[in-house]
């Protein structure tokens, strides 16, 4: 009972660790665009760099070790591919707000200089759509890190029952990925929302499937997991994490500042992850 409690006790603590992230929200100020453009960047490095590097190759490895090099191989790039095609469906499906030159009249589009109020009402409705489309982008990168977070605690929770020493700094590692994985999740919902307890709750519910995944697991679905089953659940979720990235977080980092800001923080989120994997590997 001892080493499951602590078990426990080591994933809340990785898990919880997005929150930290989510804390560079409330030290920024809500109308700093450029500061959101290299967020946006930086968040699109983070998760490009962790799901191509690290989590594409450990489904790989998984996948190839069960079923051989090229039935493996095979299987990875389906899961991949399947997990782009997963979140590309899921983003149609989601009805987005409209598109506010749809709404436009025809007197606001001849004569936008011949009535202030018109013109008003034209920017709250551009606002609001720009609002809108952080929260989705904030929503679905809250969904991504919280698949990936689950079969991660899982993981976590295992090796401490197994070696609690081992486990240690394990913990601490996944902790160091979790806090640049708080800033994608909090700084699109605090820019579109306004609201830094939001950001907060949203991107520690994130962390929250960690240790979830961890009771689920140990409780009901260890029997039935295996390195196949892993192997596919991590390659789709870098499949997820790549399309969000390209489809979401990097065109509203060009669109909402500078084009090279959103480059630089793409290249820093990229660096943060690659000396947090080789620091901890």
């Amino acid at each position: 009972m001892e080493n499951v409690l602590l078990a426990f006790s080591l994933t809340l603590i990785a898990g919880l660790s997005t929150g930290i992230g989510s804390l560079l929200a409330f030290f920024s100020r809500k109308d700093n665009s450029d500061f959101l453009s290299i967020s946006l960047g930086f968040s699109a490095g983070v998760m490009i760099y962790i799901s191509m590097i690290e989590i594409f190759s450990d489904a790989r490895a998984s996948l190839i070790k069960e079923l051989g090099s090229r039935a493996g191989q095979w299987v990875t790039i389906a899961a991949f591919f399947s997990g782009m095609l997963l979140i590309g469906i899921i983003d149609k499906l989601i009805p987005s707000s409209e598109n506010p030159h749809e709404l436009h009249s025809a007197d606001e589009i001849d004569n936008p200089a011949e009535d202030s109020h018109h013109l008003e009402q034209i920017k709250k409705r551009e606002k609001a759509e720009r609002d809108h489309k952080l929260l989705r982008m904030g929503m679905f990168t809250a969904l991504s890190i919280a698949i990936h977070n689950f079969p991660e605690g899982l993981a976590v929770f295992i090796s401490a029952l197994k070696e609690p020493q081992i486990a240690i700094p394990i913990v601490f590692a996944i902790a160091i990925h979790n806090i640049p994985e708080g800033v994608a999740v909090s700084v699109p919902i605090y820019f579109a929302t306004k609201s830094r307890k939001k950001a907060l709750i949203y991107s520690f519910l994130s962390g929250l499937s960690e240790p979830v995944g961890a009771i689920i697991g140990f409780l009901i679905l260890r029997p039935f997991i295996n390195d196949i089953v892993m192997g596919i659940v991590f390659a789709l979720v870098a499949g997820i994490m790549v399309y969000i990235s390209l489809d979401e977080l990097l065109p509203s980092a060009r669109e909402y500042g500078k084009h090279h800001y959103s480059i630089w923080g793409l290249v820093a989120g990229m660096l943060v992850m690659a000396v947090s994997l080789t620091l901890f590997a």
